[in-house]
C-alpha cells in the first residue's frame, strides 16, 4: 500500500480545526473529497518540509506549499470536489474565488494582523502561546510583517493612501462581498446545492475564523453574524466535517503506546527544532549580554597580564557596570 500523502498546518484553535485561513482550506477540501492525508498539526513552522504551512508532501512532485497548487494536486489524484459541475458552476467558482481573494482577504488580514488591538489581545497571543520558546519571541512579529506585506501587494497603491481612508473602503467593500455570498447561498446546504464543492472549501476556509475568534474589535464579525445563513453555513461544515473539539479527533492510541512509526517520521524535524532552538536561544541570550555589558572585552597592557585569582566582588562589580 502507498505511503499516504502528508499534510503540515496550524494546529487547532479558536474552535477550529487550524486557525489559518489557506491551511483550513486545504483541510476542508480533503475532507469534502475524503483525499488520504495524514495530517501534522504543528505550531512551529520550521518543522514543516519546506519551511512554511500549509505543506504537502507528495510522492510525484516533491513538496507543495501553495494552496492552489495543493487543490490541483489532489484533482490529479482523482480526489475532485468540483467533478459534477457544469462550465457555468466552474465560471461562477473562479468568480467567485477571485471575489474573496479581492474584497475579503485584505479584510481578514488587517482584522488579524493590521488592527492593533486585534493583534496584540488575540492574534499574537494565541501564537506566542503556541509556538515554542523561543521561537514565540519573533515569530509572530515576522509573521505580522508577512502579513501586512501580503496586504499591501494585495491593495496596490491604495495602500499608500490615507490608512483610515483605506480602512473604511475595505470594509465597505468587504460588508459588500459577504452580503452577495449570503444572497449567492440562499437556503441551500451548500453553493451548488447539496454537495460540497471546492468554492465551498474557500468560503468556509475565510468566514469560520472570522466567525469563530474572540475578536475585541470585531465589526466586520459583527456584519458576518447578522448574516445567519452564512453562520449556520459554517457552523454545519464545522459538524459535518470536523464533528470533534476544536476540529481533533479523539486519541485512539496513547503516544507512549504508538508503534505505527509516526514518531520515528518525525524526529528529524524534531531534532532539527530543538538545535534550532537551542541556537537562537544562545545567541539571544549572548548578545543581550554583550549590549547590556554583562560580558565585555577589555584590552590591556602587556605589563598587567598576569594570572589572578577573580574573586566574588570583582565579578559583582562587572556585573554593575
Amino acid at each position: 500500500m502507498a505511503a499516504p500523502m502528508e499534510l503540515y498546518c496550524w494546529a487547532s484553535g479558536w474552535g477550529l480545526p487550524t486557525v489559518d485561513p489557506d491551511c483550513l482550506t486545504v483541510l476542508t477540501y480533503a475532507r469534502f473529497t475524503g483525499a488520504p492525508l495524514k495530517v501534522h498539526k504543528i505550531t512551529n513552522p520550521w518543522r514543516s518540509p519546506s519551511g512554511t504551512l500549509p505543506a504537502l508532501r507528495t510522492k510525484d512532485e516533491g513538496i507543495l506549499s501553495d494552496t492552489h497548487q495543493i487543490i490541483t494536486h489532489l484533482r490529479k489524484q482523482k480526489f475532485n470536489a468540483d467533478y459534477d459541475l457544469s462550465a457555468r458552476q466552474g465560471a461562477d467558482t473562479l468568480a467567485f474565488v477571485s471575489l474573496l481573494q479581492k474584497k475579503l482577504l485584505p479584510v481578514l488580514i488587517h482584522t488579524f494582523w493590521g488592527d492593533a488591538k486585534n493583534y496584540v489581545e488575540h492574534t499574537r497571543k494565541w501564537y506566542a502561546e503556541a509556538i515554542p520558546f523561543p521561537l514565540n519571541f519573533f515569530l509572530p512579529s515576522r509573521m505580522q510583517k508577512q502579513q501586512l506585506e501580503r496586504l499591501q501587494v494585495v491593495c496596490g497603491e491604495n495602500y499608500l493612501d490615507s490608512e483610515e481612508e483605506l480602512e473604511k473602503e475595505l470594509y465597505r467593500e468587504a460588508c459588500e462581498c459577504l452580503t452577495l455570498l449570503s444572497q449567492r447561498l440562499g437556503r441551500q446546504k451548500f453553493f451548488f446545492g447539496d454537495s460540497p464543492a471546492s468554492l465551498d472549501a474557500f468560503v468556509f476556509s475565510h468566514l469560520a475564523p472570522l466567525l469563530k475568534a474572540k475578536l475585541p474589535n470585531g465589526k466586520l464579525q459583527h456584519h458576518l453574524k447578522s448574516l445567519q445563513n452564512l453562520c449556520n453555513y459554517c457552523t454545519a461544515i464545522l459538524s459535518l466535517y470536523f464533528p470533534w473539539d476544536e476540529g481533533d479527533p479523539p486519541p485512539v492510541v496513547p503516544k507512549a503506546a504508538a508503534g505505527d512509526g509516526s514518531e520515528s517520521e518525525e524526529e528529524p524535524y524534531k531534532r532539527r527544532n530543538q538545535i534550532l532552538s537551542v541556537l537562537v536561544g544562545l545567541a539571544a541570550m549572548v548578545g543581550y549580554a554583550f549590549l547590556s555589558g554583562i560580558i565585555s572585552v577589555q584590552r590591556q597592557a602587556p605589563s598587567q597580564l598576569r594570572p589572578r585569582a577573580i574573586t566574588l566582588e570583582e565579578e559583582e562589580e562587572e556585573e554593575e557596570e
